[in-house]
């Protein structure tokens, strides 16, 4: 799966999924999975690189004191908005206002689309961000979205 970035704004950005085929009704169903989980994940707060405590501490975890306090200081940090999922030909989209959540969020989506392309759903790219020239866009400012 290849991946690229074009014009990244957190909060108006689109994820762009090019498959091998058309895909099925069962592999659009893995992709919008993902994206759900990861979006509810993002929702609360759980992209947060203010308390990052377990990656902070390394590889030894045995008997981790556990900060809550730093927990419970840290900012929120939730996504905000989650666009349908929409088709067509062999490419998928959909639309996110990332909000508050740090750029972990991306990495772990990453992460999770790599492992779904090599083991179920053969994904050509993904295009993180911009506008496909073939498949416009609406302008969610005129539409009211984030007001």
């Amino acid at each position: 799966m290849e991946i690229s970035f074009r014009e990244f704004n957190p909060f108006d950005i689109w994820f762009w999924l090019e498959f091998e085929t058309a895909p099925s009704p069962a592999e659009r169903e893995y992709v919008e999975e993902v994206f759900n989980a990861w979006f509810y994940l993002g929702k609360l707060s759980a992209f947060n690189a203010e308390n990052l405590q377990v990656q902070e501490t390394g590889v030894d975890l045995n008997y981790l004191d556990y900060d809550g306090d730093r927990l419970r200081s840290a900012l929120m940090a939730p996504m905000h908005n989650m666009g349908e999922f929409e088709y067509k030909e062999c490419w998928g989209r959909c639309w996110f206002d990332l909000g508050m959540s740090d750029l972990i969020a991306v990495d772990a989506l990453i992460n999770a689309l790599y492992r779904l392309s090599e083991e179920y759903v053969p994904l050509r790219r993904l295009l993180v961000g911009g506008v496909n020239e073939d498949w416009p866009v609406a302008d969610r400012s005129a539409e009211g979205w984030g007001d």
